[in-house]
């Protein structure tokens, strides 16, 4: 077996003769911009291996140095593509720009054993990292993992160590859900009962739902929480170092329950509810007023100060039209703005929220839902009903992130054995289906110009049946490894047997990052 065992598969990989032995001599040389990413190199080397090298503009040694260099003449492998050297006196990494210097750092540690990992020495290790040339660069620009922390909250220390886990694996979008039914997740000023009641449950539903109500259970017990600004600030810089943007969703017209519980004016009844205990398509949604649009504009105000990212995503799945078709304030509102039905509602609510986010230079995006009653101009769409609103968006000139259920919901079991597994929501999503998903459908390769509105790919993982971050893990991992390597690596260079001989070591560094993988 090749001692070479990167995931995701590298481009270029050419073994040569002999190791790199690190030892407490040994120097980082990072001049100018590459420095950062020298440090960060030097500390993720430094508890395991008890080795503090110090990072250097410049060194006289010829042997036991490692080098980061930005190299314009990379450019051909774009920001993020790298050329990793490991000779048997020197290890050289070069890129065009630092997020290439990063995943080439990232390559670099997974060559060495992986106890490299762990958060202090287990004695004597030998730190040997085989001799290679590699050239790699990846293969599509968004490379993605959602996580749920809306129907569970998720404490930050797990959300800062998921973030973690992307970057080792060469993901550079982390889309988080931070609002539902069950759970609104982030703190507003300006409408502080979005958490003062939004972020809490009474209880929740224990097992599947039932159609007969007096067969549900609930655990009663209270559950909640959500980030304050500086929790998000923090989670926002922490994942910009690691080269990841980080993607908030705030849902909208629908999964709304909890903003309505603590704004009863935003739904359809006047009504007071309460924060939802059970999942599902809950009938509860926006009205579309305008002051409700505004309302929504204005929890966008803090979302935009909070969030660099060029893309925020609005929801818009999952609609249910029954209170729309029965409150004559929305039937009026229809034939006020000359919309056909309830659909062209929807879409209505969408494209002001498109024209509000166009105006400050960011980009709506939406599961494919947002299709239905007319796309906003400016929109993105995120297909996860399979592939057929990705490529209706894509031959419309939109782009596209794949995010078909049938690949990429992690939630979904990892094995038929149902009683030995946890309890989940019931599909089936082994992990050799993961790695052979193809984001670019044939309906749109055979023209390039709309395969090239697919910017990606992303796994999700939605929360109902994962309560606890260790929950969350055992559903991610492989998996996610799996898909990292479908959106990094080439398709020609896939190959489901290799990456099985690959993920044994693999799994020897989520184990020694206390990863709660489950076993292949």
């Amino acid at each position: 077996m090749s001692e070479i065992q990167i995931i995701p598969q590298p481009v270029s990989v050419k073994p040569t003769d002999g190791h790199f032995t690190l030892t407490p001599e040994a120097v980082i040389v990072a001049p100018g911009a590459a420095e950062r990413t020298g440090q960060q190199l030097a500390a993720a080397l430094a508890p395991a291996t008890g080795f503090w090298l110090p990072v250097q503009a410049s060194s006289s040694l010829t042997a036991g140095r490692i080098d980061l260099a930005l190299d314009d003449a990379l450019s051909g492998l774009g920001l993020e593509g790298y050329r990793l050297t490991v000779a048997p006196e020197r290890v050289e990494i070069r890129a065009a720009g630092e997020a290439g210097l990063f995943y080439g750092m990232q390559s670099l540690l997974q060559l060495f054993p992986p106890e490299v990992f762990r958060a202090a020495p287990l004695g004597d290790t030998t730190w040997n990292a085989p001799c290679v040339e590699i050239e790699d660069m990846p293969r599509f620009g968004w490379r993605g993992a959602h996580l749920d922390v809306a129907r569970h909250f998720m404490p930050k220390s797990f959300v800062l160590k998921f973030i973690d886990l992307l970057a080792l694996h060469k993901l550079n979008s982390f889309h988080w859900h931070l609002t539902e039914d069950q759970g609104w997740r982030i703190e507003i000023k300006r409408y502080p009962r979005l958490t003062e009641v939004g972020a809490w449950r009474k209880e929740t539903l224990v097992g599947h739902w039932s159609r007969n109500q007096k067969e549900r259970r609930y655990d009663g017990v209270k559950h909640g929480g959500f980030y304050t600004q500086d929790d998000v600030r923090e989670v926002v810089a922490y994942a910009a170092a690691r080269h990841v943007n980080v993607v908030p969703e705030i849902e909208m017209p629908g999964h709304a329950q909890a903003a309505i519980a603590a704004y009863p004016e935003l739904g359809n009844t006047g009504k007071p509810v309460e924060v939802a205990r059970e999942w599902g398509v809950i009938e509860e949604v926006f009205n579309v007023e305008e002051s409700t649009i505004q309302f929504m504009q204005g929890v966008m105000d803090e979302v935009l100060a909070l969030f660099p990212s060029e893309f925020i995503h609005v929801g818009g799945d999952e609609v249910p039209k029954v209170y729309w078709q029965k409150s004559p304030a929305m039937q009026a509102r229809i034939r006020e703005l000359g919309l056909k039905d309830e659909d062209e509602l929807q879409s209505y609510f969408i494209r002001q929220m498109d024209v509000y986010l166009t105006e400050r230079g960011r980009r709506l995006i939406g599961w494919d839902e947002i299709l239905e009653g007319g796309l906003a101009p400016n929109a993105t769409v995120m297909s996860w009903r399979g592939e057929a609103g990705g490529i209706a968006a894509a031959t419309a000139g939109h782009d596209v992130v794949m995010a078909p259920n049938t690949y990429t919901y992690l939630d979904y079991a990892q094995s038929q054995d149902s009683a030995n597994e946890p309890l989940g929501i019931g599909n089936y999503l082994p992990l050799e289906t993961v790695y052979g998903y193809e984001p670019i459908p044939p309906a749109l390769s055979a023209d390039a110009a709309r395969a090239g509105h697919v910017l990606g790919a992303q796994a999700q993982l939605w929360s109902e049946y994962l309560p606890t971050p260790r929950s969350v893990e055992y559903m991610a991992f492989p998996r996610l490894s799996a898909l990292a390597e479908v959106v990094w690596t080439p398709a020609e260079r896939k190959d489901y047997g290799d990456f099985l001989g690959r993920l044994p070591e693999h799994l020897a560094r989520l184990a020694a990052l206390d990863v709660n993988y489950r076993k292949p």
